[in-house]
């Protein structure tokens, strides 16, 4: 479909022969808006004072071919498309300039005017739809991020209100300690506190997203530690077994590698079954100069093999056995991402889970190894 146009084609011809600009000139000036330029500094200043729309140019040109001049434009000024103007066929250069993006195609001299001007106008056309989706790419940000702070506010907002329930609630609770034939005051509580976690798991989800990644020195004895601290009251009687085997300085980040321990960890904790006798959680690193591989591994309810695939899509959940919210497993995925690291899972349904991760260490100081060569 034809873009309709607002305005007329603006097009930049660079060409060493006056004689051809004049030519182009007199055949399209009733079409479009022309500039001309006889050298690549001509045609760089054109560009940088007027919104040129198409870019044509002669290949063999003093000094630099066209598509060296296009191979310069397209970093300073990548939207308008580039078509080479050629009497020469050097097919090798014309492939490669056309499948590194350099030129959007060529026209061998002399030119035929009425496949010049469909050229020209198959370029407008790809120009303005790429500037269409630059816009519309744009917009989406824009909504995007005020999405994002608009439920990062409101999820602030609202723990301030749950709080003061669950005051209230308590209050009450002292008041008439023996007084709730009906389990009211349990229910509330228990939902207050679903809510709570939820409005948690947002935050922690937008903090994930928007702050920048910060690479700093990572020990793993203390974010293990730190993370066990913030777990093992959900269930007293479970066992944690950590080993933690860190040979080198580890560069990371720290507040994405804690969350995906919180909540890797969290979920071990609290998909144990119930029935089990001796609850635990191994948790091991091994971390070098190169990578950190860590397993954490439950005795805990399993996941069904069925959903191994979909464990990390927002909002599945696996198991009504502990009312999950379907958060926590995409915040990890999310974190790992930017921070270049990997997960895998097995687990096998009654008996556990165990989740293997490989995150790199991003140390840049680290020198390069050198061969060692035979005396």
């Amino acid at each position: 479909m034809m873009r309709k146009q607002d305005t007329r084609i603006r097009i930049l011809y660079v060409d060493d022969e006056a004689n051809n600009l004049l030519a182009f000139q007199a055949g399209f000036r009733r079409f479009y808006e022309i500039y001309t330029a006889t050298s690549v500094a001509e045609g760089l200043a054109i560009l940088n004072d007027h919104e040129i729309h198409v870019i044509l140019a002669d290949q063999r040109m003093p000094k630099v071919t066209g598509v060296e001049f296009f191979s310069i434009v397209r970093k300073a000024h990548p939207d308008p498309m580039r078509i080479l103007i050629t009497g020469y066929t050097d097919l090798g250069a014309l492939v490669e300039a056309i499948n590194s993006g350099e030129i959007f195609r060529y026209i061998k001299k002399p030119w035929d005017d009425l496949e010049l001007k469909t050229a020209i106008q198959n370029a407008y056309e790809v120009y303005g739809t790429r500037l269409e989706l630059k816009n519309k790419i744009r917009e989406l940000e824009r909504t995007n991020d005020e999405l994002n702070r608009f439920v990062y506010s409101t999820s602030h907002d609202l723990r301030s209100p749950l709080a003061n329930i669950l005051g209230i609630l308590n209050v009450a609770k002292l008041q008439s300690p023996s007084e709730d034939p009906t389990g009211f005051y349990d229910m509330i509580e228990s939902c207050v506190n679903k809510m709570d976690l939820f409005i948690h798991k947002i935050i922690e989800y937008y903090k994930g997203i928007r702050v920048d990644n910060v690479n700093e020195v990572v020990d793993f004895h203390t974010l293990v530690n730190d993370s066990i601290s913030l777990c093992n009251m959900q269930n007293p009687q479970l066992v944690f077994e950590t080993k933690v085997d860190q040979t080198a300085e580890f560069h990371s980040d720290s507040f994405r590698l804690s969350l995906v321990l919180n909540n890797l960890i969290s979920n071990a904790v609290k998909y144990q079954r119930s029935d089990e006798e001796r609850p635990k959680v191994s948790i091991t690193v091994k971390a070098d100069k190169k990578e950190a591989l860590i397993f954490i591994e439950d005795n805990g309810v399993g996941i069904i093999e069925d959903h191994l695939n979909k464990i990390f899509q927002i909002f599945f959940r696996s198991t009504d056995y502990r009312n999950g919210l379907g958060i926590g497993l995409y915040i990890v995925k999310e974190a790992l991402t930017r921070i270049g690291g990997d997960i895998n899972v097995n687990s096998e349904f009654g008996k556990g889970t165990r989740f293997t991760l490989k995150v790199p260490n991003h140390n840049e100081q680290e020198e390069p190894e050198v061969a060692e060569t035979a005396a």
